[in-house]
C-alpha cells in the first residue's frame, strides 16, 4: 500500500513538473491577433508543431467551419477541443482581444462566443502550448483562460479534471454537436451518465466511482484519481511506449465509452489511433432506466472489438435515422401489433403470430413476469394481452426446471445481443396475415405450429452471470496477453442478474463480507436495519444492504412480492433495487447507495437546504409517488412516507426508499387487511378506522412531509405550544393570510410568496381528514408544477364545506390536462 502511494505521488510530481516545463514550450499569440474562417491554414500552432488552434472545415460542408484545437502532425488531424458555437460560416473570425478574451464573431461582427476574464486581470498574450492547451496569460503564475479548464470531449496528458468539470461526447464521430453522454466529476464522485440531446437533461449514471476529487492524466499517459482522503489511485496498468514516441488522448466517445488511445508520433504509412483502454469494458451491459442507452430505443447492442458497441434492429424494425446507426429503431411496415383499440382481446389470439430471435434480451423493461411457463404458454400470454409487444421466454433447463415469461411494452430499453447465449428467446408479436409477406426468409426449419414464423439466427444477450463473468475474463486476459493497457475495475457494469427476477442474487456470506459483518448502520426501519456495504466488483461500488430481521414467516410473502415487483420498478425518484439474498432464513435487499443520506438530516439538522432545492425535492417526491400509484404494472402503496425514507443522491435528487412497508394491490383490491403501518405523525386517519385503506394514505403522509419541507421543522414539536401540530398551525397561518409566518427565517422562501402559498395549499389538500377529499398524486404533481390551479382548501379537520363531487371534478380536470401534455 505504501509503495503504491509513493509511486502515485511520484507520478503526480512528474505530472506537475512536466506541466510547468510545458509552459515554456509555446508559440506566443499577440493581443489583437485574428484568425479568419477561410481556409485550413488559418491557425496558431505550438512551438513543436504538435498542436494547432484555428478554424477547420466542418466535415461535409464547404462553407462551415469549426473553431478547434487538433493534433497537427498526424494525417487525420484529430480534434481535441472545440468552441461551443458550432458550426460557423465562412468569413467568421476569432480575435484575441486587448482585454484578454477570445472573441468569435460572424461575418457581420455579431458575437457567437467568447471567453471571460472574471477577475479583470491584465493580459500579456495568448499561447498555444505543446501540451495541447491554449492559454491566455496574465502573468508568470496565472492564466486568464485555458482550454484545459474548459474541456469538450477529450483530455490530454498533463490535464486535470476537478470537481464540477465534465466531458461531453459528440453526437457522432464526425458530428461535433453535443451528444448524449457525459463524464462528470461531482462533489465526490466520478460518473458516466446519459443526457437528453435536445434539453440537456441528465439521466441517472451508468457508472460511478466514489470518493474522487480529481481525475489526473499524467505526461506518461497514466490516469489517476485523487481520492477524498488525498491518496492517489492509478487507474491504468501495463508497460507502454513512451510519450517521446507516441501521442496519447482519452476521449468520451459518441458511443458512451471513455477510451484511451495512442498514436505514433512519426507514423509509417496509414497508421491510426490504437485503443488501449475502454470504460466500461462492455458498453452493451450498462443499465439505463431512461434515454435508450448506446444504441437507442427498440435496438440491440452487441459488443464489438474493445467492448465498443455494434447496434442493430430486431426483425420487423428499421433504423430510425439511416445516417446515425446509434439513433434507435422504429417499427417497419406496421408489422407489430400493440393496439388495444384495434382488436378485441378475446379474438386477438386468432390473428397473432410470432417470430423469434435467439440470444436477444431487453432485461429491464418488463411489466409482468409469469412463472412457470412453457414457450407456447408464453406466446399465448402475450397474444391475449393487447399491451404486450415482445415476450422473453427463458428455457426451464436454465432456471431450475421452471420456464419464465417476461412481457414487455414498447419502447424497448437496454437491448443486448450475445451470439453464444442459448438460455432465452425473444418472441416478437406480429399480425398473422402480414407475417409471411413482410418478414425476412426463414434460414432454418420451421415449427409445425409456426408456419409463418421466420427463424432468425442471431445472438442473445443473456443475463447469465456465469457466462458474463467468463466473457469479461476472457476479454481481459486477451488484452493483457497482447500487452495492451486497460483500466482497473473502476466498477463492473450490472450484467450479473438473476434469471428469475432480472436482479442479481447475492450469497449471504458475500453481503456479510461486503458490509464488514454488518458493521456500519445507515438506519433502522419497521422491518429491519440498513447497512453500508462495499462491493469491489459492483459498478456502483458502495451499496445499501437492508437486512430484514422480522420477516421469517409472514414476511416471506412480502419479501418475494418486493423482489418480483419492485425489481421491475424504475424511476428517477425511486431508490433502485440492485439485488437480493434469499438464503435459508436470510432475507436481504441490496439497494444503490445514496451519497447524501436522508432528507430529514437536511430539514431538521445543519446545513439546511435552500428554498429552491426544497421545491425541486418536493416535486421529485410527488413524481415518484405518482409513478408508484399509477404507472407501475401493479399499484404500490408505500405506507411509510416520511423524510427519513427520502434519500438524496450527490445532486440532491430525491429518491423514495424503504419499500419494506409497501403493500402491493391487485387491480380490484381496494383495501389492505394488515395492521396499522407507518410512523406516528404521518399516519392517515383511516388507519385507525374500520375503513378501506388506499393510495390516499400516501397522499396524506406526503402532505405532512410537504409542510415539513416548507417549514424545515418536524410535524409534531410539543415544546412549541400553540404551534405544536404543524398541520394545524399551517392552516391557521393560511386562513389568516400569513403563510410567510411559516418561514420567518427563510428570506428566499419569503421572497417567493406565490409559490410558498401554492405549496401550503397543496399540502392542506393532502392532509384532509376525509380520503375522498385528498387529490391523487397526479393532481398533486400537476398543482406543484403550476399546470393545474389550486383551489382554496377547507380546514383539514372539517370537510363539510366541500363535497366529494367537487374533488372528482378537480381530479377529472387534472387528468384532462395531463393527457394534453403527452
Amino acid at each position: 500500500m505504501a509503495a503504491a502511494l509513493v509511486c502515485s505521488i511520484f507520478f503526480l510530481v512528474i505530472t506537475l513538473s512536466s506541466f510547468a516545463d510545458a509552459q515554456t514550450d509555446t508559440a506566443k499569440v499577440a493581443l489583437g491577433s485574428t484568425l479568419y474562417a477561410n481556409d485550413d491554414n488559418s491557425t496558431w500552432t505550438s512551438e513543436s508543431g504538435d498542436f494547432s488552434f484555428g478554424f477547420r472545415r466542418f466535415p461535409g460542408q464547404e462553407d462551415q467551419f469549426l473553431l478547434a484545437i487538433w493534433f497537427a502532425k498526424i494525417p487525420d488531424r484529430t480534434i481535441v477541443w472545440s468552441a461551443p458555437a458550432q458550426p460557423v460560416p465562412r468569413g467568421s473570425k476569432v480575435e484575441l482581444t486587448p482585454d484578454g478574451l477570445l472573441l468569435l464573431q460572424a461575418p457581420g461582427s455579431s458575437e457567437l462566443w467568447s471567453t471571460a476574464n472574471r477577475n479583470n486581470e491584465k493580459p500579456l498574450n495568448g499561447a498555444m502550448l505543446d501540451t495541447g492547451n491554449f492559454v491566455i496569460v496574465a502573468n508568470a503564475s496565472s492564466n486568464i483562460w485555458e482550454s484545459f479548464r474548459n474541456p469538450t470531449n477529450t483530455i490530454l496528458p498533463t490535464q486535470v479534471l476537478n470537481v464540477r468539470d465534465k466531458l461531453s461526447s459528440t453526437l457522432l464521430e464526425k458530428n461535433f454537436a453535443k451528444g448524449k453522454f457525459e463524464l462528470l466529476l461531482g462533489s465526490s464522485e466520478l460518473m458516466l451518465r446519459q443526457r437528453d440531446v435536445i434539453t440537456g437533461y441528465p439521466y441517472g449514471p451508468y457508472l460511478r466511482v466514489p470518493n474522487v476529487l480529481q481525475l489526473i492524466f499524467n505526461e506518461s499517459g497514466d490516469i489517476f484519481t485523487k481520492q477524498v482522503n488525498n491518496t492517489m489511485i492509478q487507474r491504468t496498468e501495463g508497460s507502454f511506449p513512451t510519450s517521446a514516441n507516441f501521442y496519447f488522448r482519452a476521449t468520451l466517445d459518441f458511443d458512451g465509452t471513455f477510451t484511451e488511445y495512442i498514436h505514433p508520433r512519426n507514423p509509417n504509412g496509414n497508421e491510426n489511433w490504437s485503443v488501449v483502454s475502454v470504460i466500461p469494458p462492455n458498453i452493451c451491459f450498462i443499465r439505463v432506466d431512461m434515454g435508450g442507452g448506446p444504441c437507442g430505443y427498440n435496438s440491440y447492442c452487441e459488443a464489438g472489438p474493445h467492448g465498443k458497441p455494434k447496434c442493430g434492429c430486431p426483425p420487423g424494425f428499421s433504423i430510425l435515422d439511416p445516417n446515425n446507426p446509434y439513433s434507435g429503431c422504429k417499427q417497419a411496415g406496421g408489422n407489430f401489433h400493440q393496439d388495444c383499440n384495434q382488436l378485441q382481446p378475446i379474438i386477438e389470439e386468432e390473428r397473432i403470430d410470432f417470430f423469434f430471435m435467439d440470444g436477444a434480451d431487453w432485461p429491464f423493461t418488463d411489466y409482468e413476469q409469469l412463472t412457470p411457463s412453457s414457450e407456447n404458454e408464453c406466446r399465448s400470454y402475450c397474444s391475449r394481452d393487447c399491451n404486450c409487444a415482445v415476450a422473453i421466454f427463458q428455457d426451464p433447463k436454465f432456471n431450475n426446471g421452471n420456464g419464465s415469461c417476461w412481457k414487455k411494452k414498447l419502447p424497448l430499453l437496454n437491448g443486448r445481443l450475445d451470439r453464444g447465449a442459448i438460455d432465452r428467446r425473444a418472441l416478437f408479436k406480429v399480425l398473422k396475415e402480414n407475417a409471411s409477406s413482410q418478414l425476412p426468409p426463414n434460414p432454418n426449419s420451421r415449427k409445425k405450429d409456426q408456419d409463418q414464423v421466420v427463424l432468425i439466427l442471431s445472438v442473445l444477450l443473456g443475463t447469465s452471470a456465469f457466462l458474463n463473468f467468463f466473457s469479461v475474463a476472457a476479454i481481459s486476459l486477451a488484452i493483457y496477453l497482447f500487452g495492451q493497457r486497460k483500466f482497473y475495475s473502476l466498477c463492473k457494469t450490472s450484467d450479473e442478474r438473476d434469471l428469475e427476477t432480472n436482479l442479481r442474487s447475492y450469497k449471504y456470506k458475500d453481503l456479510e463480507k461486503a458490509t464488514n459483518n454488518f458493521r456500519e448502520e445507515l438506519g433502522r426501519g419497521a422491518f429491519g436495519t440498513v447497512y453500508k456495504g462495499l462491493l469491489p466488483s459492483s459498478t456502483r461500488n458502495y451499496i445499501a444492504v437492508k437486512k430484514l430481521e422480522k420477516m421469517v414467516q409472514e414476511g416471506q410473502k412480502e419479501f418475494l412480492s418486493e423482489v418480483n415487483t419492485i425489481g421491475q420498478t424504475h424511476h428517477k425518484n425511486l431508490v433502485q433495487l440492485l439485488g437480493y439474498c434469499y438464503e435459508g432464513e436470510g432475507r436481504l435487499l441490496v439497494y444503490e447507495f445514496m451519497q447524501n443520506g436522508s432528507l430529514s438530516s437536511f430539514l431538521f439538522g445543519s446545513p439546511r437546504l435552500n428554498w429552491q432545492q426544497r421545491v425541486q425535492i418536493a416535486s421529485g417526491i410527488a413524481r415518484g409517488l405518482m409513478y408508484l400509484h399509477e404507472e407501475c404494472s401493479k399499484q404500490i402503496i408505500h405506507c411509510d412516507i416520511k423524510p427519513q425514507n427520502i434519500l438524496l443522491d450527490d445532486t440532491f435528487t430525491a429518491k423514495i426508499s424503504d419499500f419494506g412497508l409497501a403493500k402491493l394491490l391487485i387491480n380490484n383490491q381496494t383495501r389492505t387487511l394488515t395492521g396499522i403501518r407507518g410512523t406516528k405523525g404521518y399516519v392517515a386517519p383511516e388507519w385507525f378506522r374500520n375503513t378501506p385503506v388506499s393510495v390516499k394514505v400516501d397522499v396524506y403522509s406526503f402532505g405532512v412531509m410537504l409542510l415539513e419541507i416548507i417549514c424545515c421543522r418536524r410535524c409534531v414539536e410539543f415544546e412549541m405550544e400553540k404551534e405544536a401540530i404543524l398541520a394545524d398551525w399551517a392552516y391557521e397561518c393560511y386562513h389568516q393570510g400569513k403563510v410567510e409566518t411559516l418561514v420567518l427565517n427563510d428570506q428566499e422562501a419569503r421572497s417567493d410568496l406565490k409559490k410558498l402559498e401554492k405549496f401550503v395549499m397543496v399540502a392542506l389538500w393532502c392532509v384532509q381528514d376525509e380520503p375522498l377529499l385528498r387529490p391523487s398524486m397526479r393532481t398533486v404533481t400537476l398543482m406543484l408544477e403550476g399546470i393545474l390551479e389550486v383551489s382554496v382548501p377547507p380546514s383539514p379537520f372539517s370537510y363539510s364545506s366541500l363535497s366529494s363531487s367537487s374533488l372528482e371534478s378537480l381530479n377529472e380536470k387534472s387528468a384532462s390536462q395531463s393527457k394534453g401534455r403527452k
